[in-house]
């Protein structure tokens, strides 16, 4: 655990797991683990707001909602990793391995032209 951001990850999974000690153990796990699907669909939500799919509602979120949300989706995905891991402050080691794993196939990957793919969508 090398940063604040490490340190306030295992904190925040801990108060979790401090808050559901009574829970059975599987129980806790699952839950944790569900919890980013529901940040997931409230990211989906945000960004169907900041297009204004549903005409009946229009335009209801920003992109920077969307952005928010996503963040959510990742602060909940990394901190069951802490729990999973036990709360040593792995999680973002982890996810920096991850990235540079996935930077290197990226590098051995066929070059695509920039036009074949979409910007962001700017309601």
């Amino acid at each position: 655990m090398t940063s604040d951001a490490a340190r306030d990850l295992v904190a925040i999974s801990a108060w979790l797991d401090a808050h559901n000690g009574t829970r059975d153990p599987e129980a806790i796990t699952w839950a944790r683990i569900a919890k980013v699907s529901e940040e997931h669909g409230e990211a989906v939500a945000a960004f169907i707001g900041a297009t204004g799919q549903n005409p009946r509602k229009g335009v209801t979120h920003t992109l920077d909602d969307v952005v928010d949300e996503l963040l959510d989706v990742a602060v909940t995905a990394l901190g069951a990793v802490e729990h999973l891991r036990g709360n040593r402050g792995e999680a973002l080691d982890l996810l920096a391995a991850k990235i540079a794993r996935v930077a290197d196939r990226t590098r051995h990957a066929p070059a695509v032209s920039p036009t074949a793919h979409p910007t962001a969508p700017t309601p």
